[in-house]
């Protein structure tokens, strides 16, 4: 009789902190529920690219070159900033040197320029100058094709140099001007648009 006793003054007082007790396994299961649960914010925003460099070199040389190694272009500089929203270079005092697929030279040189990514595509501003190597013809060079202006747009892939500026062109002792121009090297053709002005040397053209 005095074990039933006990065992019921036992149960009597546990009833009295048994809901203390259930409260607290709650309030623990709860603090570790929220503890684990991933917290879903707003999605982070991606600004957009300004026109700001982020980037800068100086009396720097890049080289880029074809997937059989060889080089297909080279930039130099005096100082240079990258523009990561146009993905372009501004140059100071820059020299290009560029090769096409059948290895013939083109150098470009001016104050200034703007260049893409590849360098396939250069605005030279400012005493530019594009020089074309041609191709050897019947084992000896013929004259270099030269383009000289404060703007010169060349596209170096397709061999096509423009300008909306007055321009002079020469090869070898011929030389002609215009306000304007657009040459394809690639299909043979020279635009010249303006006060259009010409010198032919006969005997010694293309020499």
């Amino acid at each position: 009789m005095k074990a039933i006793r006990l065992l019921g003054l036992f149960w009597e007082r546990a009833s009295l902190y048994l809901p203390l007790l259930l409260m607290g396994v709650l309030a623990l299961g709860t603090y570790l529920l929220v503890r684990n649960t991933p917290v879903f914010g707003p999605p982070a925003v991606v600004k957009a690219p300004t026109h700001d460099p982020d980037y800068f070199m100086q009396n720097f040389s890049v080289r880029i070159f074809h997937a059989s190694g060889q080089l297909k272009s080279e930039v130099l500089g005096a100082e240079a900033w990258h523009y990561p929203d146009t993905d372009t270079l501004e140059i100071d005092r820059i020299r290009v040197r560029s090769f096409d697929d059948r290895g013939q030279l083109t150098t470009a040189t001016a104050n200034r320029a703007l260049t893409n990514a590849d360098a396939s595509e250069v605005q030279l501003i400012g005493n530019a100058v594009v020089i074309r190597q041609p191709a050897v013809q019947a084992g000896e060079a013929a004259a270099p094709m030269e383009f000289r202006s404060e703007f010169l747009h060349a596209f170096l892939n397709t061999e096509v140099v423009k300008s909306n500026k007055p321009v002079e062109m020469a090869r070898g002792q011929d030389r002609f001007s215009g306000d304007a121009m657009d040459f394809d090297n690639l299909g043979h053709v020279v635009e010249l648009r303006g006060r259009v002005k010409g010198t032919l040397v006969p005997g010694v053209a293309g020499k």
